[in-house]
């Protein structure tokens, strides 16, 4: 008998965006991305790949191509962007308790899942800190939190560790990684980054410079749970050649 496999969480099939300015942003990105599945969409600065993430969460429209599962996830999908936006006047607590308090969720109903999100991202004991009182490493664990207080079905993060340093942003990988063990959210991350994208994914997708088109789609087959002695591994490192190697010819 045959096995049927699951229907993929999320399917674009030929996603182009012209935007006004006749800038051609995609071309024919087409991609099933599997329920529970942590991938990266690597490529260089305005390839695109923001583009695609606006998208698959309906901030943006196609201007062709067909799109399912994501726009239909609406209220299931949690986005964190570059930087951490949060609001200034308000606490960390209370910055986390924004999409909840937008659903119109009573506070003292949530309480408990507001305090068990912040443990979780390191942020026990910092409820009542303004985000200026923050350094950037913890602004960006507050706005993962806010996403994933309402318990996403689908993830989507854009470069959200780019600017960071280089151990805050390891540390940060590897707390990601051990709450998506835990929750098994589906991730879709986008990076410039070669050595993180391995790190983090299950399998990376390669796009090209603008107009952005899939150059590769690589299974990472290293398991899990990773951590930072990954970092030096052998097999880590021949992936991360591999990757660059492809990464090269996307921009060729």
């Amino acid at each position: 008998m045959q096995v049927l496999e699951p229907a993929p969480l999320l399917s674009l099939a030929g996603i182009v965006k012209v935007f006004r300015d006749g800038t051609r942003a995609l071309d024919g990105v087409s991609l099933d991305v599997a329920e529970g599945a942590f991938v990266s969409l690597l490529g260089p600065s305005g390839c695109g790949k923001s583009t695609l993430l606006r998208i698959i969460a309906g901030l943006a429209e196609p201007s062709a191509g067909t799109i399912e599962g994501g726009q239909g996830l609406t209220g299931q999908i949690g986005f964190v962007f570059q930087e951490p936006t949060l609001m200034p006047w308000a606490t960390v607590s209370e910055n986390v308790y924004l999409p909840l308090r937008i659903k119109g969720r009573p506070r003292a109903e949530v309480e408990g899942r507001i305090a068990r999100t912040l443990e979780g991202l390191g942020l026990r004991g910092f409820e009542r800190a303004y985000p200026r009182q923050l350094s950037g490493g913890m602004r960006m664990r507050v706005s993962i939190a806010r996403a994933l207080v309402t318990s996403p079905r689908l993830l989507l993060l854009d470069e959200p560790f780019a600017a960071l340093d280089e151990i805050t942003r390891f540390r940060l990988n590897e707390d990601l990684l051990r709450l998506w063990q835990e929750q098994r959210w589906t991730v879709i991350f986008v990076t410039h980054s070669v050595f993180e994208s391995v790190f983090l994914a299950s399998r990376v997708v390669v796009m090209t410079q603008r107009p952005g088109r899939i150059s590769a789609d690589l299974p990472i087959a290293l398991p899990y749970p990773r951590e930072g002695a990954l970092r030096t591994a052998p097999d880590y490192m021949a992936l991360c050649r591999t990757v660059s190697a492809r990464l090269g010819e996307a921009m060729a």
